[in-house]
C-alpha cells in the first residue's frame, strides 16, 4: 500500500495457554480409540498451534487455523475407554473435559478430547483457545511468515527424546528436490545431515531455516525481476525504487489523495525496513535479498489488507446487504438418502453463515416432538430441540451480526408450539421477537440496519393476518386455543406419483421445495409448501422476514412492504433475471429474496451464485457441504469485512435513483470500466509429490465480464515444489463491473486434481508483483503453497483512444513525449512542418466561419427528398383511388342485383 499499513494480525495469546498444562489426550474413531496419558499441552505465544508431548511418544500438533470450535466437555462411547477415564480422572470427567474440533471441510470433522486437571481449567482453556481462533487475518499473513510458522511446526514434531528428526526436513521439500539435496544442504549450514539423525530444537534457528529454503528453493523468478530493475547491477537506487514502485507495484486507478504517489521518503521507509546491509541502508540503496524480503512481506499483501477488518457501512437497511446463506443446513450429503446431523448447524454458522434452513415436521414418538429432516426423501431426522441448541451455541462466535433462521414448517399446531416454545427458552434475549423502535412493521418503512440487530436472531415463517394472530392469541393466552383433528403431514410418507406432481409452468409457492425445479423437479420426490395453519405464539415472534407468495414486481411495488420477502428456486431467479432483471434488481433494494438449489439437484451440488449477485439478490443459499466452486466464489467473497456474514452492495444497487442491467455490456453511469492483466510467474510449495503442474486463472462478475477455461499456463513436470510457469500476461480486455468481478487461481495437478485454489474480489486486489497464498477446496488457509504473480490493474481504454486517455491522466507526460519525438524527427534531418501561427489562425477562424444558405419553398421543391416524398404520395394515392373506383363497381354490381332479384320476387 502507498501509505504504510501496520498489520496486526497477531491476537494476544493468554500466558496460561503458554505456560500450558498437564492433562491426558482421547481421540476415538468407530471401533477403536487412542489414549495418551500425562500430556503437555501448550499454545506458541503466536497463537498458530496448540501442540503436545508425552514422555513416551512423538510430539505433535495441531493448526488452529484448521480448528473450527472448541467445546466445553466431551464423553467416549467406548466402555472400556468410558471406564479408565473414570478410574483416572473420576466421575466428573465430562466436566474436565474440552472437544478440540478441526477438519478441512465442514462434513469431516475430527474430534481431539482433552482432560484438563480440574473444571475451571477445562473452562479457562475452552474461553481461552476460542478467543484466538477463527482470526481471518491471520489466514492472510505473508510469505515469510508462513516459512515461519512451518518452521515452528517442525521444532513441535520432536522424537521421544525432544529432538527433531531429520526426515521432517526432508519431507517439507520431497516434492520438487532429492534428499541428497537436502542433506547436502543441511551439512552446508553445519546441521545434523543424516537419514536417521535428530537434532536439538535449539540449533535449528530461523534464520537457518532459511537460508535452506533458499538454497533448495532459490528464487530465480525474483533474480529476473531484480536484474529488469537494476539492469545489470547489485542494488537499486531509490530512485529506481521509486519508479518500480509507481509504475509497477501501485494501481494507477487510485485517486493520488487517498492513496498518494510512493515518494522518495516512503520508498526511504521500505528500505530501512526491509534491507539488512547497513552500508547499503545508508547509501539508501536495497539489495536482492532486501528486495525479496519486501515482496516477501505484509507491506506487499495482494489484497488491500484494511478490506479484512469490519470496513463497511454497516447501517443500511439489510436489504442492502449480500448474507452469507445456507440451504438445507441440516444435511451433510445428498439431498436424497443423505445424513441429517446438528453439527452441520455449528459448521455452518461457524463458517460465518447468518442464513441457516430448518425444515421441520411433525415427530412420531410418544412425546411426538418436531424433528427437521428433508421430507419424503429418505434422509434421516434429528431433533428440532438440539438443533437450537447447536444454533445458539455458535451463533455469535465469529460475527455478532443477525442471523436469520428460514423455517420451512410442515408441523402441526401443537408441534409449532413446541417449535415456539424452544425457540423462546432456549435463544432468550436473542431472539427479535417483535418490531424494534423506528422500524415499525409498517408499508413504506425500511427494515432496520444490520448493526441495530446485533447478536439477534431473526424467525423467517409464514405470518398470519394482524387481526386473526391477535383473536388466537387472545384464546391461547387463556388457554382456550382449539387444537383438535389436525392433519398431520407425515416426512417418511410415499411421494406422490409424477403425474401428481405440481405443473412446472406454474410459480412455485413460497416455501415449496416440491416445485424446486420445474420439470427437472421430477428426479426428487416432491412434497407439499409450507403449512399456512400457522400457531399464534410461533407467527407473533416473526417481523422482518415475512415470507409471501410472489404475485409480480408490479404488485410489490404497490404493496411497498419491505419486511414482505419471497423465495425462488435457481430456475425461476434466473427466469426473471432475464425478463425482468431491472425490475429485480429494484425488488431488492427494498425487499429481501432468497435463492435456493432446484430440487434435481440431489448430489447437494451448488448453482453459481454470481448470476443472483449481479440481480442484487441478499439470501443466495448454497449447500455448503459441499466444497465446489461456487461454494469458493461465495467464501472467497465473504472473507472479506470481517468475515462478518454481511457485504453492503455496490451503490447503484442501493439508491432508487439508479437503474442497472444485470446483463449491461457497457459501463454503468460513474462506475469506470477497467481492464487487468495478470502473469503467473511461479509457484512455490504447490504439492507435496513430484508431479507436474499448471494454472487457470478465470474472471467472474456480469456475463460480459465473465471469463472460464480461457485462460492456463503450461504444464511444468515432476515439479510441485518451485515450478516456474513465466507465462504470457493473461488479459481480461475490458471489465464492465469492477465491483462484481473476482479473480480465482486455481493450481491442478496433470491429471486435472485441485491443489488449490483462491478467489480475489477485484474491488480489494492490489497491483504489482504479488505472493498469492493457496486455500484448500474447502476454503480453508494452506501454510506454504502460494503463487508468484504481476498483476497489472487499469482503466479501460476503447481501441484508438489510447494517446488521448494519456493526455488526460498526465498531460506533462503526454507533452514532454510530444517535445522528445519532435526533436528526434529533428536530430533525423526532418525539419518542424509548423505553419505559421498567423496563417494557422486565419485558416481556422475561416474554418470556423459558417454561412447558411437562404431556405425558400422553391429549394425545398427542387431536394431529393422531396420529390422522392412526392412521387411515394401520389404512388399511394393512385393505389387508393384504383381501389376505390374497384369497390365502387363491386358495390352497384351487388345493388342492382339486388335490386332486380327484389323485382321479380313482387312478380
Amino acid at each position: 500500500m502507498t501509505k504504510k499499513y501496520e498489520f496486526n494480525w497477531r491476537i494476544p495469546v493468554p500466558d496460561f495457554l503458554q505456560q500450558g498444562i498437564v492433562g491426558d489426550r482421547w481421540t476415538e474413531e468407530k471401533e477403536s480409540y487412542d489414549y495418551e496419558q500425562t500430556c503437555t499441552f501448550k499454545v506458541d505465544d503466536y497463537g498458530f498451534f496448540v501442540y503436545w508431548k508425552s514422555p513416551s511418544k512423538e510430539g505433535d500438533v495441531q493448526e488452529l487455523a484448521q480448528v473450527c470450535d472448541i467445546r466445553y466437555g466431551g464423553m467416549p462411547t467406548n466402555p472400556k475407554l468410558l471406564s479408565t477415564l473414570i478410574k483416572n480422572h473420576g466421575n466428573n470427567v465430562d466436566e474436565k473435559s474440552l472437544t478440540i474440533c478441526s477438519g478441512a471441510d465442514y462434513v469431516n470433522i475430527n474430534y481431539l478430547h482433552v482432560v484438563c486437571p480440574d473444571a475451571d481449567t477445562a473452562k479457562k482453556w475452552q474461553q481461552g483457545l476460542r478467543d484466538i481462533t477463527h482470526n481471518n487475518k491471520a489466514y492472510n499473513v505473508c510469505p515469510r511468515t508462513s516459512l515461519m510458522k512451518h518452521w515452528m511446526r517442525l521444532r513441535f514434531l520432536v522424537n521421544t527424546k525432544g529432538q527433531m528428526p531429520v526426515k521432517v526436513i526432508t519431507k517439507t521439500f520431497a516434492s520438487g528436490k532429492t534428499e541428497k539435496l537436502v542433506y547436502s544442504s543441511l551439512a552446508e549450514l553445519g546441521l545434523p545431515n543424516g537419514k536417521g539423525d535428530a537434532m536439538d530444537i535449539e540449533d535449528f534457528t530461523f534464520d537457518k531455516f532459511y537460508a535452506l529454503y533458499h538454497k533448495i528453493c532459490p528464487r530465480n523468478d525474483i533474480d529476473e525481476l531484480f536484474q529488469m530493475i537494476t539492469r545489470g547491477k547489485d542494488f537499486v537506487t531509490l530512485q529506481q525504487l521509486v519508479t518500480f514502485m509507481n509504475e509497477k507495484q501501485r494501481d494507477p486507478r487510485l485517486n493520488e489523495i487517498l492513496y498518494p504517489l510512493y515518494s522518495e521518503k516512503r520508498c526511504t521507509e521500505i528500505i530501512n525496513d526491509y534491507e539488512n546491509n547497513e552500508d547499503l541502508k545508508k547509501e539508501l540503496k536495497i539489495s536482492r535479498d532486501g528486495m525479496i524480503n519486501y515482496l516477501m512481506s505484509d507491506e506487499n499483501a495482494p489484497v488491500f489488507l484494511d478490506r479484512l477488518d469490519m470496513y463497511m457501512d454497516m447501517d443500511q437497511p439489510l436489504a442492502h446487504y449480500y448474507v452469507n446463506s445456507s440451504h438445507n443446513t441440516y444435511l451433510s450429503g445428498r439431498q436424497f438418502g443423505g445424513k441429517s446431523t446438528a453439527e452441520m448447524y455449528r459448521q455452518t454458522l461457524l463458517a460465518g453463515c447468518r442464513c441457516v434452513e430448518l425444515d421441520c415436521w411433525d415427530g412420531k414418538g410418544e412425546d411426538e416432538e418436531p424433528i427437521i429432516t428433508h421430507g419424503k426423501a429418505m434422509c434421516t431426522d434429528i431433533s428440532y430441540k438440539e438443533a437450537i441448541i447447536a444454533i445458539r451455541d455458535c451463533a455469535f462466535v465469529t460475527s455478532d451480526y443477525p442471523i436469520i433462521l428460514s423455517f420451512e414448517n410442515h408441523c402441526c399446531k401443537s408441534q409449532q408450539y413446541k417449535m415456539a416454545k424452544y425457540c423462546d427458552e432456549i435463544f432468550g434475549d436473542l431472539l427479535l421477537k417483535e418490531a424494534m423502535p423506528g422500524y415499525p412493521l409498517e408499508p413504506g418503512c425500511p427494515l432496520p440496519p444490520p448493526s441495530a440487530m446485533k447478536r439477534k436472531i431473526l424467525i423467517k415463517n409464514k405470518r398470519m393476518k394482524p387481526d386473526q394472530e391477535k383473536a388466537e392469541m387472545e384464546l391461547f393466552l387463556k388457554g382456550q386455543l382449539v387444537l383438535d383433528n389436525e392433519e398431520k403431514e407425515d416426512a417418511s410418507a410415499v411421494a406422490p406419483p409424477k403425474d401428481q406432481l405440481p405443473d412446472p409452468n406454474e410459480p412455485a409457492a413460497e416455501g415449496a421445495p416440491g416445485a424446486e425445479g420445474g420439470a427437472e423437479a421430477a428426479a426428487m420426490p416432491a412434497h407439499t409448501g409450507s403449512t399456512t395453519n400457522v400457531h399464534p405464539w410461533l407467527s407473533s415472534m416473526v417481523n422482518y422476514a415475512q415470507p409471501v407468495k410472489f404475485q409480480g414486481f408490479e404488485a410489490a411495488i404497490k404493496k411497498n412492504i419491505h419486511h414482505n420477502m419471497s423465495s425462488f428456486a435457481e430456475n425461476a431467479g434466473m427466469n426473471f433475471i432475464k425478463t425482468n432483471g431491472i425490475d429485480f434488481v429494484n425488488y431488492n433494494k427494498r425487499q429481501i429474496s432468497r435463492i435456493y438449489p432446484k430440487g434435481a439437484r440431489v448430489d447437494s451440488s451448488n448453482y453459481m451464485p454470481q448470476v443472483f449477485w449481479n440481480a442484487g439478490c441478499q439470501l443466495v443459499s448454497l449447500n455448503f457441504q459441499t466444497p465446489d466452486l461456487p461454494m469458493q466464489l461465495n467464501q472467497g467473497k465473504f472473507e472479506y469485512n470481517g468475515n462478518c456474514g454481511y457485504l453492503l452492495k455496490p451503490e447503484f444497487m442501493r439508491r432508487v435513483d439508479r437503474s442497472f442491467d444485470p446483463f449491461a455490456e457497457t459501463s454503468v453511469d460513474g462506475v469506470i470500466a477497467a481492464q487487468c492483466s495478470v502473469q503467473v510467474i511461479a509457484g512455490q510449495f504447490l504439492s507435496d509429490k513430484k508431479v507436474g503442474t499448471y494454472v487457470e486463472v478465470d474472471m467472474y462478475g456480469l456475463p460480459a465480464d465473465t471469463i472460464r477455461k480461457e485462460f492456463r499456463t503450461r504444464l511444468v513436470p515432476l515439479n510441485g515444489l518451485n515450478p516456474v510457469y513465466n507465462e504470457d500476461p493473461f488479459l481480461f480486455r475490458k471489465i464492465v463491473m469492477p465491483d462484481l468481478a473476482v479473480l480465482r487461481f486455481g493450481v491442478f495437478d496433470e491429471n486435472g486434481k485441485l491443489l488449490g485454489q483462491r478467489i480475489l474480489p477485484l474491488d480489494g486486489l492490489q497491483a504489482g508483483y504479488r505472493h498469492i497464498s493457496l486455500r484448500t477446496e474447502g476454503n480453508f488457509p494452506m501454510a506454504l503453497p502460494m503463487l508468484f504473480c504481476n498483476i497489472e490493474l487499469k482503466i479501460y481504454v476503447p481501441d484508438g483512444l489510447g494517446d488521448f486517455m494519456a493526455a488526460l491522466s498526465d498531460p506533462k507526460a503526454f507533452a514532454k513525449a510530444q517535445e522528445q519525438r519532435d526533436e528526434q524527427m529533428k536530430q533525423m534531418g526532418i525539419q518542424d512542418t509548423k505553419v505559421d501561427s498567423k496563417a494557422a489562425e486565419a485558416e481556422k477562424k475561416k474554418a470556423l466561419e459558417i454561412k447558411f444558405e437562404e431556405i425558400t419553398v422553391e429549394s425545398l421543391r427542387n431536394e431529393k427528398g422531396f420529390a422522392k416524398v412526392g412521387k411515394k404520395q401520389q404512388k399511394e394515392l393512385e393505389t387508393m383511388r384504383k381501389k376505390h373506383l374497384k369497390e365502387r363497381q363491386t358495390f352497384q354490381k351487388n345493388h342492382t342485383a339486388a335490386a332486380e332479384k327484389l323485382g321479380k320476387g313482387r312478380k
